[in-house]
């Protein structure tokens, strides 16, 4: 049975997933077989397995820097938020239901075997298991039948270092709180503190890190800068969906819709040095980008309703008129044609007009398609032309079918039909679609094009090089700060010592 040590943080977006994917990086450079683990993520950015089941995206980042494969016993719980109060719930990879939050926590005492199974399961398989917590442990209100935090630390016998964000202040007084709302059993689990997301110098911060351990009698085991690394984000908290406006030669403008999707489908194009990947959520922003992104939602129906009251469907009519190719992807794709019908109320009930940009409709339906594709780009005319041939790979989570008439974007190796191509228009349910194969590179080649640059630009690392190096840099960045000696001797001792 593996050893364990388990990341939990003062509040949401301490930066427990890069943590946990950056000494999972540095366990597997030393030798160990590790895997991450979190019970319980809550994300709308998920990912399908080889053998079709859904996880979330940190678990995924976090078992490629392990060097491993993505296996849903790393996050046997992931909550799809559908509004601001419920939730789709998928256990072990697939859809149990949506579920109002009240209605969740009374039913998830029933999911506790399913999550130390798949705790267990995994753990036989590997010689460390890195276990990240969610928000904080210090939410009293949500103790009991807590499996996610201290429940968890208690279920894998995994002591925990407890990080602070100390650039979103406070980091002193939520470190000492949280410890301080923990029960003396629990208290007892955090064996180390972590200050996370430092700017400036440590050594004016050394006096008041002695200050919290004489306070608090538990080691700051470091102090982890703020890491310039560009890897997967769990959710919507991302600093990256606040970039506005352009700053690279080529502009890829992605709409940040309210319920948005697997966003991190765009960061395989921040490989590419001349590309800069921003969001927009206001008409004044979208300003004449050399490519309008649409990306995935959680309610496609919702979502293209707010994009036409807030006129961002307006602007991008007026780009696409102007010549600007647009590109949908899942239900970006879905909102670009002609109507969405949802008989049953999968979604949002009743006929919505699209954005007629594609001679396409979909209907929604209660099956969930949840599939590992490849895919063949068919042969297109007019702008699109030199992707005919171009290959990729990916993955398809939606709800819903689409008819079209239009050009037939890809034939993926099933036989099936993929996507839409109509002017300077193109729709795919492909998730990660520029991640491998040559289509992101033809199309890079494609706006350089446009734009009077050097198609030779266009030349970079694949997407798996550049993510390795981005690990790679992660885990020079948790070396450098953390007392790895002590992290070391705290997963050795486990919680028996």
């Amino acid at each position: 049975m593996a050893k364990s040590i388990m990341i939990q943080g003062t509040m949401s977006n301490a930066g427990k997933s890069l943590l946990t994917g950056g000494l999972c990086r540095v366990f597997r450079q030393d030798g160990y077989r590790v895997a991450p683990f979190k019970s319980q993520n809550m994300a709308l950015n998920s990912f399908i397995t080889d053998d079709g089941y859904e996880m979330g995206r940190a678990q995924v980042m976090q078992a490629e820097a392990a060097g491993i494969a993505p296996d849903v016993r790393m996050n046997p719980i992931l909550l799809k938020p559908t509004g601001d109060m419920g939730s789709q719930v998928i256990v072990n990879g697939e859809v149990l239901g949506n579920m109002k939050a009240a209605d969740y926590y009374a039913y998830k005492a029933q999911l506790r075997p399913a999550v130390e199974k798949a705790y267990r399961s995994l753990a036989a398989d590997y010689d460390i298991v890195v276990l990240e917590g969610a928000g904080s442990p210090a939410e009293i209100n949500l103790k009991a039948d807590d499996f996610v935090n201290m429940g968890m630390a208690k279920l894998a016998g995994a002591p925990v270092l407890l990080a602070g964000d100390i650039d979103r202040g406070g980091v002193f007084a939520s470190l000492y709180g949280t410890v301080a709302l923990l029960d003396p059993a629990e208290q007892a689990y955090v064996q180390g503190l972590i200050i996370n997301k430092f700017r400036g110098d440590v050594e004016i911060l050394r006096p008041g890190l002695k200050m919290l351990e004489d306070l608090m009698h538990k080691p700051v085991v470091g102090v982890v800068p703020m890491l310039q690394v560009d890897i997967d984000e769990e959710d919507s908290l991302s600093e990256k969906l606040e970039r506005t406006a352009p700053v690279k030669p080529l502009d890829l403008a992605v709409i940040r819709l309210p319920r948005i999707s697997n966003f991190t489908d765009f960061d395989a194009l921040e490989r590419f040095d001349f590309a800069g990947v921003r969001y927009v959520s206001a008409p004044g922003q979208l300003g004449n980008p050399d490519l309008i992104l649409l990306p995935g939602t959680k309610n496609t129906m919702d979502d293209l309703l707010w994009l036409r009251q807030c006129g961002l469907e307006a602007a991008i009519w007026k780009c696409v008129r102007g010549g600007t190719p647009v590109l949908g992807i899942c239900g970006g794709y879905q909102m670009l044609g002609k109507e969405l019908r949802d008989p049953l109320g999968v979604e949002h009930g009743g006929t919505l007009r699209g954005m007629g940009l594609l001679d396409c409709a979909t209907e929604f339906r209660p099956e969930k398609t949840r599939t590992r594709v490849s895919g063949t780009v068919g042969r297109l005319e007019g702008l699109w032309a030199p992707l005919s041939g171009s290959t990729f790979e990916g993955y398809e989570i939606h709800m819903g079918a689409t008819d079209q008439a239009c050009t037939v974007f890809s034939t993926l190796s099933s036989g099936r039909a993929d996507g839409a191509a109509q002017g300077a228009v193109l729709g795919s349910y492909v998730h990660g679609i520029f991640d491998s194969g040559d289509f992101a590179e033809k199309l890079m080649a494609i706006l350089l094009d446009r734009k009077g640059l050097s198609a030779d630009t266009a030349r970079a690392v694949t997407y798996q090089q550049y993510k390795e190096q981005q690990y790679d840099i992660l885990a020079d960045g948790i070396r450098r700060s953390l007392d790895m000696d002590r992290v070391y001797a705290i997963l050795e001792r486990g919680m028996e010592g």
